[in-house]
């Protein structure tokens, strides 16, 4: 029995000449979070647009819990609750007012709506901010608040379009427990540029460049998937650097400072154990040694030359 509540197949955009996005595929199991990771520009704000119904695609079909969004675009849109970059919320409207709009909009039952208000702002924890006017929120409530109106219709899917963007240190991580929660009873699809911000969050992660996916599984998978290529050590009694270019696999040496040093190295050399080794046979005096996480546009490059080779 198929479980997915999403299905995207050979899905494309063109905004004039220039693609946007490009036979993107992928789908979407009833619960749990999923990341989309991309940089500014990859295309992720255009596959999110098209999946829930905002902009009409070029190519390729959406269908979200068996309905098309071509066909049968309002039965899709019933299922899905959106928050996009900038949340759509009325700054002169308190909390409840707001939700309350949000849930006629939805078509919520008119003796259901109380308790749909109700329900949405206990599981966003806005609650008691429930008289209070969205003007005076923080960044990281008005982001509860946009959250709250795309789950008040209890859809199957909800999507978050770069939700953390803006918030600080605080607000980001109870916005990340927020989603998490909603996650164990909705599907939930996130958008991020930011790496560190999908692996808190999400269990599957998909990964758009350049309008393609380049990458699309586990976060566990993507973990082991992207390898180190440089590491960094500190010497007290450092040896000139050709010395270090020499080593077996070892292919630049970078000067930190005095006595700290990048190494990059070829893909799969367990250079560790031999920088160690030579260090202490040659009295290097290694004090520490690091292998270094790749930065995104490391990982992008990475994944978009194994996708073409």
């Amino acid at each position: 029995m198929n479980n997915n509540i999403v299905k995207i197949s050979k899905l494309s955009h063109r905004y004039g000449t220039s693609w946007a996005i490009r036979d993107i595929n992928f789908e979407i199991s009833e619960h749990g979070v999923l990341g989309l990771l991309g940089s500014n520009g990859a295309g992720k704000s255009t596959t999110m647009n098209i999946m829930c119904g905002v902009l009409n695609q070029t190519e390729g079909t959406v269908e979200i819990g068996g309905f098309t969004m071509q066909e049968n675009p309002i039965s899709a849109k019933k299922l899905i609750g959106f928050l996009p970059q900038n949340a759509p919320l009325y700054m002169d409207l308190t909390v409840s007012e707001y939700l309350t709009q949000c849930a006629y909009l939805r078509l919520i039952d008119k003796k259901n709506v109380s308790a749909a208000v109700d329900k949405a702002m206990a599981k966003c924890g806005v609650s008691h901010f429930k008289n209070r006017l969205i003007s005076n929120l923080s960044g990281g409530y008005k982001q509860r608040v946009g959250i709250a109106q795309a789950i008040i219709h209890e859809p199957k899917l909800v999507v978050l379009d770069e939700p953390t963007n803006g918030l600080d240190p605080n607000q980001i991580f109870e916005v990340r427990k927020l989603i998490k929660e909603v996650g164990e009873e909705k599907s939930v699809i996130f958008s991020s540029h930011i790496l560190s911000e999908i692996q808190a969050t999400c269990s599957q992660i998909k990964m758009i460049e350049n309008g393609h996916m380049v990458f699309s599984d586990t976060m566990d998978a993507f973990n082991n998937y992207i390898e180190p290529d440089s590491l960094v050590m500190s010497l007290l009694n450092p040896p000139a650097l050709q010395l270090i270019e020499q080593l077996e696999g070892v292919k630049s040496v970078e000067v930190i400072n005095d006595t700290k040093f990048r190494v990059r190295f070829s893909e799969g050399q367990d250079i560790s154990e031999r920088l160690i080794l030579t260090g202490a046979e040659q009295g290097w005096r290694m004090r520490e040694i690091t292998l270094e996480k790749s930065s995104l546009d490391q990982i992008f490059a990475q994944l978009s030359n194994k996708k073409s080779s």
